[in-house]
């Protein structure tokens, strides 16, 4: 049994096909998908897909680009729902920051306090988070070990960019969730980085329809290719496919409990 820990099944590109793309993640033996939230205009789709399947789960939160949505109140109403097991996706992204000094300081202070906010709501309904974090390690790490540290239900590093400045938190009950990146030719620092993170810290995503891996670059991502990345994590940490599927799903069943209801 394997768990795909962030897949954007309400993304457009599963509009037609949906019920296929779930039942080729069971026969890939992935039985468990958490959608996370990213855009609040998107969580009456998120909401209504986790209530049809009943091994997707999801979160609610707002993506660090929708900063603007931000409404705790409108947050809290998912929150409630049996099926919404998290807070997220969340975090800091300087990515695609402005070119004016002013300007991009102004947003990096918007998004760190919407970050800030959501990780008080995590707190605040005790479940985890799952954390966006691009090009913005330290101040992420600053923000998570000073708000969110020993005080959360746990979180993931969503889609872990291979920075060794976030590797401490492993011990203040964070995960790394580990995709489709780690298979791509030109990736290297992923790979070195991977034995260095605690295996009881392991959980693996695909980030569908983004970040597909190799060798189906290019093309729509989606939970069955969960598998392809442990496949390559194990060759990395030489172990057994087996055992590191067990494992992570054990992980990921730690972190978002609710997945241990699976059968």
């Amino acid at each position: 049994m394997l768990i795909d820990t962030h897949c954007h099944l309400d993304d457009e590109r599963f509009n037609d096909d949906l019920d296929e793309v779930i039942e080729r993640a069971n026969k890939a033996g992935v039985k468990g998908i958490l959608l996370p939230g990213a855009n609040s205009d998107d969580l009456p789709k998120a909401k209504a897909i986790s209530h049809k399947y009943p091994q997707v789960f999801y979160a609610a939160g707002v993506h660090p680009y929708h900063h603007e949505q931000y409404n705790e109140e409108h947050l809290l109403n998912y929150l409630k729902d049996s099926r919404c097991i998290a807070v997220g996706e969340c975090g800091l992204d300087y990515f695609r920051l402005p070119k004016n000094a002013n300007e991009k300081e102004i947003e990096k202070e918007a998004q760190k306090r919407v970050f800030k906010a959501q990780i008080q709501l995590a707190i605040e309904v005790q479940k985890p988070l799952i954390v966006h974090v691009r090009e913005a390690s330290q101040d992420s790490f600053d923000l998570l070990q000073e708000f969110a540290a020993n005080r959360v239900c746990g979180g993931v590093l969503h889609c872990f960019n291979a920075s060794e400045a976030l590797l401490p938190l492993a011990k203040a009950n964070f995960y790394f969730g580990i995709g489709g990146v780690l298979t791509f030719k030109n990736e290297k620092k992923l790979g070195e980085v991977l034995p260095q993170i605690p295996k009881d810290r392991l959980i693996f995503e695909t980030d569908a329809p983004y970040l597909t891996p190799h060798p189906y670059r290019g093309k729509r991502n989606e939970p069955a290719y969960t598998a392809m990345v442990v496949q390559k994590a194990a060759d990395i940490l030489a172990m057994s496919v087996e055992e590191l599927e067990e494992l992570s799903t054990q992980n990921a069943t730690t972190l978002f409990k609710a997945f241990g209801k699976i059968n």
